[in-house]
């Protein structure tokens, strides 16, 4: 194991092969009660991790999971921003990431050097972070926000107060359009939900005219306005759940298919499509960087292991922990 330390570092996660005939899910169950560990997985995984996971959901019920468990280990199968928030909520705590290198490009797109200048040039404003964001910038954050509870918190504030929102324009921009605010914008944006094609969708819509579109706020102001509903990852889940409607098309990333089919096994999900003609669905590669073998590796060595400095972390729970109270 000692030897194979610095392929590790160099990798972002533990290249050790799996032993021939290794039940994947039940060695990582096993190890997992062995460790008291807790497996917690974003929708956007492989169905197969989500269905070794302990509990899976979008960005704000991880967060109150994490700010909520007893276990000794949390290994987050996601990217890294979120092993991140549950190492600040739980400093204590060991977490862990199955692959170290799944970043997420809306987080990429604000470096916090430049984010903290763009906040100095506004300082009457109160800063609105997308929980999508590194450490770094949730310390430079008033409140932290996810895409479930966002309008909520922006609405609880004064209607004459001013905003900076980062780092996704997008659902800076949906938030604007329903509130009437003006809040100043960080111009970031999720590679994925940038993608979707307005063309392509209204053609699948065509081909399926019965169907309801479901839309993410990350996705651009005309993919939206399409939408039968517009929500987080989880409202879209609940919505096909409850609504009557025997097909949609998502417009999210297709990891929350598996999950809408699970529930709903009677209805049709049709993943809505990229801009490009080559592909019929829109996939985060940082997501599907997190596989069974490297969960299995990662639960065994226990690493790769999350840090985040502790004045970082003592700033930045800050703003998470306001934003959970403003969920209750």
């Amino acid at each position: 194991m000692v030897d194979n330390c610095e392929k590790w570092m160099q990798a972002g996660y533990v290249t050790e092969p799996v032993p021939a005939g290794t039940n994947l899910r039940d060695e990582i169950r096993r190890m997992a009660k062995e460790k008291n560990a807790v497996i917690m997985a974003h929708y956007y995984t492989q169905p197969e991790i989500q269905d070794t996971a302990d509990f899976v959901g979008d960005s704000l019920a991880l967060a109150q999971q994490a700010a909520k468990t007893d276990a000794d280990i949390i290994v987050m199968c996601g990217v890294h921003f979120m092993g991140e928030t549950n190492k600040i909520l739980c400093p204590e705590k060991k977490v862990l990431v199955p692959d170290l290198n799944a970043t997420c490009s809306l987080a990429e797109s604000c470096p916090a050097p430049e984010f903290a200048e763009f906040v100095k040039a506004h300082p009457d404003h109160t800063v609105i972070s997308y929980v999508n964001t590194t450490a770094a910038i949730k310390a430079l954050t008033d409140i932290v926000v996810t895409s479930g509870n966002a309008l909520k918190i922006v609405n609880s504030l004064p209607k004459d107060e001013k905003i900076v929102f980062g780092p996704d324009r997008n659902l800076g921009n949906y938030i604007n359009s329903i509130t009437g605010r003006k809040m100043v914008l960080w111009d970031g944006a999720c590679h994925v939900h940038e993608k979707f094609s307005l063309t392509r969708i209204l053609e699948l819509k065509e081909k399926h005219p019965q169907a309801k579109i479901l839309v993410h706020p990350e996705c651009k102001g005309p993919v939206v306005k399409v939408a039968d509903k517009v929500g987080s990852t989880a409202a879209l889940l609940k919505f096909s759940q409850e609504d009557e409607a025997k097909e949609f098309i998502v417009a999210t990333e297709s990891g929350i298919l598996h999950k809408m089919q699970q529930a709903c096994p009677d209805k049709v999900f049709l993943p809505a499509p990229p801009d490009d003609s080559t592909c019929a669905c829109n996939e985060c590669n940082y997501m599907k960087l997190i596989t069974m073998e490297k969960l299995y590796n990662c639960l065994r060595y226990e690493w790769p292991e999350v840090k985040v400095d502790k004045q970082t972390s003592e700033q930045a729970v800050k703003c998470i922990n306001r934003m959970l109270e403003l969920s209750k």
